[in-house]
């Protein structure tokens, strides 16, 4: 049993807590879904996939841009969205990957 060790240093396991408690939300991994097929999206074209109050979509955005998963960037009159780190894409492949719980 002495060869058990945590194999994560601390400083990544309180960043995934972190990044896990502000995505476990549906429209959020949702958002981080449509984020990795398409490098970025407005507003409009998110709220047009996923069919939600615009004002309930934007404060998941603002959510996630206050905790640093998403940037956005002006361009004239639209403000795109677009994840700051491809890697939590990843969390899209783990979702597919589990068995539903029966």
């Amino acid at each position: 049993m002495t060869d058990l060790k945590v194999r994560v240093d601390k400083k990544k396991l309180e960043r995934t807590a972190y990044v896990l408690k502000c995505v476990a939300h549906p429209v959020r991994i949702s958002i981080i879904d449509l984020l990795e097929q398409q490098d970025q999206l407005t507003v409009s074209q998110l709220q047009e996939v996923l069919q939600i109050e615009q004002s309930l979509l934007s404060h998941h955005l603002t959510n996630m841009r206050d905790k640093g998963l998403v940037e956005t960037r002006r361009q004239g009159k639209n403000v795109f969205y677009f994840l700051t780190d491809s890697s939590i894409s990843n969390i899209i492949d783990c979702i597919k990957g589990c068995k539903p719980v029966q």
